[in-house]
């Protein structure tokens, strides 16, 4: 089973999707970069920190909760709606540094995407 944290753009989430429907039907469907895991725990849900690139700190906060929770984070997905704002909207997020600091410093797999719709 994969526990797994995703992390949607605080800026375009409610406009390209609301509430995270797309995301949670995702889940439920293995679809998309959801397919990779054979069970999903959904551990947490968050933002990405917004702009100018808060992600890193959001990340801390987020692991440091989850840990004390006893619901470690395995994989960390960005949303789709991350990748329709590095696309489309300008987003600050230079994404294969980002990866690399995040599965280095958090311990976790890292993947851009949630579902294909």
């Amino acid at each position: 089973m994969a526990n797994i944290a995703v992390i949607y753009c605080k800026r375009i989430k409610d406009h390209s999707c609301i509430a995270c429907a797309k995301c949670y039907k995702g889940m439920a469907e293995k679809n998309g970069e959801f397919a990779q895991h054979d069970t999903i725990e959904l551990v947490a849900m968050t933002d990405c920190g917004d702009c100018p690139g808060l992600t890193v700190p959001r990340v801390k906060l987020l692991s440091e909760v989850t840990n004390n929770l006893k619901r470690p984070i395995d994989v960390i997905h960005f949303g789709t709606c991350v990748k329709l704002a590095m696309e489309t909207a300008q987003c600050p997020i230079d994404w294969d540094e980002l990866k690399i600091t995040l599965e280095k410093k958090f311990g976790v797999r890292v993947v851009l995407g949630t579902h294909s719709y």
